[in-house]
């Protein structure tokens, strides 16, 4: 592991020992233990996320934190709530995503992909506190890290440190998907493009620095990961069942599903090879792109008797902050084209890449939490396990705009009570190492805005 305390680059604002008690006074572990049960619980898989997104809107609103939805849709609405802005400082935005990973809920869809015990599993929409550990997976992912942030800023406010710069509590929908892909196409199934890249367009948000805040197990790192999803169509001809003449080589079958077999056997081996030709590591973090075939479609189960004409493989491939979709095509159609097949096509039916913060940029913000970290944990900051820098996170979205991002939070499986309030003053005092005291509020009713030296 990497120690990042050793990047030496000053935060903004140093903070202190005195301010660290008063912020660990200011945070009720049962209080945050509670919030993160209760957002927990609302039912939010991903397109599903109305509810959850109206419960953090409320809960700003009653804090005190003036917020608003903004949205590419009424029903999946970003959250924006602010703190602080009363001076020169600099501006942070953190982000958490209220979509959790879950079947789709429908019944039909859902078994073709999914054991029936697996449905049953009670962590995809429920949380509990056992043995002193958090269970459910809306915890982990992502809406527990979202807690400790609110928290966080309820600290800041509590302890009554007033910020220069300003704070940005964003809450998203979309984070982990879905993507529109064949008849399940249009804004009804868009992911990241209505959560966190239709917030920074539209959001009325201007952050110096961004903290994706998700389990990191309290490392951090600066880089992740995108994607990209390959349709390979293999073609073939249609022959009536009766009059079919069953050949000895499966690459001469007239059914193009035949052929699957010495395909994927030849993907799986290019796959095996793929994360280590591609593996990417710098200061901020290593990353580890993976591959694997995630859908196969051919056929029409309720219409038979003539084979098919096309199957379509739907394969997804890692895409480090270096790698681009085309090189993975032009690897993909190498392969494809060892084999003597009646026709194929290749199309990336999703494409979203991978980015990385400017070292020198994102320099600051590493210090912040570096300093947070130590003052909190009495360790120092390390970065993450490969792991977390080998997959999306909102960062990206960010860091793909020049905003120095980083992702950082409390452990992803099974965290304690203290687990979040540990994560909860990190982020406190990162937002105030990074948005500076404010020396006093601005009277604004004596404030006038001026261009050059004149008012308006």
């Amino acid at each position: 592991m990497t120690d990042l305390l050793n990047i030496k680059m000053p935060a903004p604002y140093q903070v202190g020992e005195e301010e660290r008690a008063a912020l660990s006074a200011s945070i009720d572990k049962d209080e945050l233990t509670e919030l993160a049960l209760e957002l927990g619980n609302i039912p939010s898989p991903s397109r599903h996320e109305a509810e959850a997104s109206n419960y953090v809107f409320e809960w700003l609103e009653r804090e005190g934190f003036t917020p608003r939805n903004v949205g590419a849709t009424p029903e999946r609405q970003n959250v924006v709530g602010e703190y602080g802005g009363y001076g020169d400082g600099k501006n942070l935005l953190f982000t958490a995503h209220l979509d959790t990973e879950s079947p789709t809920w429908e019944p039909d869809l859902d078994a073709a992909r999914y054991r029936p015990e697996t449905l049953e599993n009670r962590e995809w929409q429920e949380c509990w506190l056992e043995d002193g550990k958090l269970f459910g997976y809306p915890i982990a992912n992502d809406r527990g890290p979202m807690s400790c942030f609110l928290i966080a800023a309820k600290a800041l406010k509590k302890a009554g440190f007033d910020l220069s710069g300003k704070l940005y509590l964003t809450a998203c929908p979309g984070e982990i998907g879905p993507e529109p892909i064949e008849e399940r196409r249009g804004v009804d199934y868009l992911g990241k493009d209505i959560g966190a890249h239709y917030l920074f367009h539209h959001g009325g948000v201007s952050p110096d620095f961004a903290i994706a805040a998700e389990g990191t197990d309290f490392g951090l790192t600066w880089q992740g990961c995108g994607y990209v999803v390959f349709r390979i169509r293999i073609y073939g001809q249609g022959i009536f069942t009766p009059i079919l003449d069953t050949p000895e080589n499966m690459l001469e079958h007239p059914n193009p599903i035949y052929r699957l077999g010495p395909i994927i056997e030849a993907l799986h081996e290019w796959g095996r090879t793929y994360p280590e030709r591609h593996r990417y590591e710098s200061e901020g973090g290593i990353s580890i792109p993976k591959t694997q075939i995630d859908s196969i479609r051919a056929g029409i189960p309720h219409s038979f008797g003539a084979g098919t004409e096309v199957v379509s493989l739907y394969t997804e491939a890692g895409l480090t902050p270096k790698q681009k979709a085309a090189d993975v095509q032009h690897e993909l159609t190498a392969l494809m084209r060892l084999f003597d097949l009646d026709g194929f096509d290749i199309e990336p039916m999703v494409v979203r890449h991978g980015f990385e913060a400017n070292a020198d940029e994102v320099a600051p913000l590493v210090s912040a939490v570096g300093r947070a970290t130590s003052l909190s944990l009495g360790r120092p900051l390390e970065r993450a396990n490969p792991v977390y820098s080998s997959m999306w996170r909102d960062q990206n979205v960010f860091n793909m705009h020049r905003i120095p991002a980083v992702t950082t939070g409390m452990p992803r499986w099974r965290p304690t009570p203290d687990d979040l309030a540990d994560s909860a003053l990190i982020y406190a005092l990162t937002a105030l190492s990074v948005c500076g005291r404010a020396e006093g509020r601005r009277n604004a009713d004596t404030y006038k805005p001026v261009y050059g030296d004149k008012p308006f």
